[in-house]
């Protein structure tokens, strides 16, 4: 089983940008799926963005603003938030062939 660490959360102001990394304990250059999801307070965790085979997904709320890549040689996944909102907000979890990060929490607050 893959072990998952978010990390590059934090507070940042509307407008502003963040760079969440998720990074793998071992290879992630077979995986098919990865995801980004977002966990807003009392609402059910949501995909944000998404890698499949078929390609690179978005909710209707990011595109344009979010991008979401891979590095395999760093066993690495990556989410690069910009313009963002106070709806922003959010713990995001990352994803990878069913294994789950613990989370990192993004606040956009002025």
């Amino acid at each position: 089983q893959v072990q998952l660490v978010e990390s590059g959360g934090g507070l940042v102001q509307p407008g502003g940008s963040l760079r969440l990394s998720c990074t793998a304990s071992g290879s992630i250059s077979s995986a098919v799926t990865m995801g980004w999801l977002r966990q807003a307070p009392g609402k059910e965790r949501t995909l944000v963005a998404g890698i499949t085979r078929f390609g690179t997904i978005y909710a209707d709320s990011v595109k344009g603003r979010f991008t979401m890549s891979r590095d395999n040689a760093e066993n690495t996944v990556y989410l690069q938030m910009n313009s963002l909102k106070p709806d922003d907000t959010g713990v995001y979890y990352c994803n990878v062939s069913d294994n789950w990060g613990q989370g990192t929490q993004v606040t956009v607050s002025s």
